[in-house]
């Protein structure tokens, strides 16, 4: 086990060091942030030393290299825009953007896989297909559609939720939560559930055709013929025998929802991560931009590890194949 996760760490490091390659080049071709950090009406003087005062005016390879070093110290730079330390900056917005991906992802795995389950236990019956068919809205339709309908019906029509912010938070371990609290639930409940949707559905639609298959296989059938009851061999055998795709499916759709919830948190006007790279692409402020994108592949990467590291623990035969 330890000669693996040393193994995929140094993998981990290569990919890394590749993306922010990638990543450096692809925002240096965006656009020049000087026409927006600096007026139209300003003297090509000033123009030159705003150049130089943000390094902007080395090669690209430069100013990669200048970047390298600054991330290997733990500096992310600074923000063209905010003045202060992204690394300040994103920790500021990081908790907001966590809770709401961790509480939308959950709440799908809590009810996509359960009502899977049923519907491959019960393929023929009717709840079964009403959930595979209302399961195709979740991949078919837009989420900032879906977004705007959950504002427009329970906000502006019934009134009872508010259409936006993070609403009342309360500190655990100095970082700002909004589930502690019943005004940050209110305003969670709209942005947790038009982000779970989509994840919902993948985890029902996954469960159902896995349950489907493991029912036919001879594990079920000598496990109803020693007698054991529906509902043990659901939660024994089925489960167990379903659960590798689910944890793949659970943890790359974590690192999906968390890089991809700026569409929920710009329509409910959430404070996190999201919002603050749509403000930094208009700004094109870059040091956000790279330090965000190479978060997201951080992220990515130690959940692939820690998505292979459960394999290991749920499945015995990996365990034996490794030995």
């Amino acid at each position: 086990m330890a000669s693996f996760i040393i193994r995929r760490l140094g993998q981990a490091l290569v990919v890394l060091l590749v993306m922010s390659m990638l990543v450096f080049a692809g925002v240096y071709v965006i656009g020049n942030p000087v026409d927006v950090l600096i007026s139209p009406d300003a003297t090509q003087e000033i123009r030159r030393q705003v150049i130089a005062q943000y390094g902007l005016d080395l090669p690209l390879w430069d100013q990669y290299l200048h970047f390298l070093r600054r991330l290997l110290s733990g500096d992310l730079g600074t923000s063209f825009v905010f003045n202060m330390q992204v690394g300040t900056l994103i920790a500021q917005k990081l908790p907001a953007t966590l809770e709401l991906t961790l509480i939308a992802v959950l709440f799908a795995s809590a009810v996509g896989v359960p009502l899977g389950i049923y519907a491959g236990y019960r393929p023929d019956s009717i709840a079964a297909r009403a959930i595979m068919a209302v399961s195709v809205l979740g991949f078919s339709v837009p989420t900032f559609w879906i977004g705007l309908m959950l504002i427009m019906v329970f906000a502006v029509q019934l009134g009872i939720l508010p259409a936006g912010g993070r609403g009342e938070t309360r500190p655990l371990f100095g970082v700002p939560f909004s589930f502690l609290t019943a005004d940050g639930w209110a305003h969670l409940i709209l942005p947790a559930l038009n982000l779970s949707l989509f994840k919902m559905s993948m985890m029902c639609r996954l469960a159902a055709s896995g349950t489907r298959e493991v029912m036919l296989t001879d594990t079920i059938k000598f496990a109803r013929a020693a007698g054991i009851s529906e509902a043990t061999i659901l939660r024994r055998h089925v489960l167990k025998l379903i659960s590798i795709p689910l944890v793949t499916v659970f943890g790359l759709e974590l690192g999906s929802t968390l890089a991809f919830a700026l569409v929920t948190e710009t329509i409910f006007s959430w404070p996190g991560l999201g919002k603050l790279i749509v403000d930094s692409i208009t700004s094109l402020d870059r040091p956000v931009m790279v330090a965000y994108l190479m978060l997201v592949s951080a992220l990515f990467v130690v959940i692939n590890l820690c998505v292979d590291l459960a394999y290991v623990v749920l499945d015995p035969r990996l365990r034996h194949g490794r030995r």
